[in-house]
């Protein structure tokens, strides 16, 4: 009734609508057809962020590039000053000296590789007894328990997926995503370490965080090697050497 009612009471209002109506349609269909150039504007947002992506991604490959050839640079003509300036001699070869402790030079030797990396899951899907979805996982505790047990061995350089650390590192986990240096990375976990095998097996064995993780491990099924290497190469540390925040306490 009311439709009729509209219809019949103003119709010649209506009349005078329908060709601003389809004027208006028609611009919008224009205006989308020179926007979409042939794409799809329903996937508009996803295909601008991967774009984005991309873009940024580009960029910082750029900048690396950049920064690799500007540090050469400053590397030649530090090289070039030491030659005829005694003082900048003398720095420079204190930088040097002091690379290895740093973290800023590669070291290799004998050592250990350490996996750590989630349970199994179960064709069912299902959980082992008394499990939550927490249990079967590897945490950043679980982590940084086994690299301070690491470093307590005397460690002459450790990395975590290929990363060196040094001591502005800092191991994060989100779930079970590892966030390192800017970097992200899914389990299996993987440390490498130049470090006698025996003092490493003395101070995992002793660290009350590790009993926790091994307790875990024989629970839930998780996974927690330590294979002795001959042979282990730690990479130099090649990100910011800013310190961001300090503290005495």
């Amino acid at each position: 009734m009311a439709r009729s009612l509209l219809r019949g009471a103003r119709p010649s209002a209506w009349s005078a609508l329908v060709p601003v109506v389809a004027l208006a349609a028609g611009l919008l269909f224009a205006t989308s057809g020179s926007a979409a150039q042939g794409t799809d504007l329903r996937a508009g947002e996803v295909t601008q962020l991967s774009e984005l992506i991309r873009e940024r991604d580009a960029a910082v490959a750029r900048q690396a590039q950049q920064l690799t050839q500007l540090e050469q640079r400053v590397q030649d003509l530090t090289e070039e000053a030491a030659t005829i300036d005694g003082a900048v001699a003398e720095a420079r070869a204190a930088g040097t000296a002091g690379e290895a402790a740093a973290g800023l030079s590669p070291v290799s030797g004998a050592g250990v590789v350490i996996t750590l990396d989630d349970a199994p899951q179960r064709p069912d899907g299902s959980l082992p007894g008394g499990a939550r979805p927490d249990d079967v996982v590897i945490h950043q505790s679980d982590v940084q328990a086994v690299v301070n047990a690491v470093w307590a061995a005397g460690a002459e350089g450790v990395a975590v997926m290929d990363q060196r650390l040094v001591s502005t590192s800092a191991v994060r986990c989100v779930g079970n995503t590892l966030l390192l240096q800017g970097r992200t990375y899914s389990p299996p976990f993987v440390v490498s370490a130049v470090v006698d095998s025996s003092a490493l097996r003395g101070t995992l064995a002793d660290s009350p965080q590790v009993a926790v993780f091994r307790q875990a491990v024989e629970a839930f099924g998780l996974t927690f090697e330590v294979r002795e290497r001959p042979s282990v190469a730690v990479p130099a540390y090649d990100g910011g050497l800013t310190l961001q925040h300090a503290s005495t306490g």
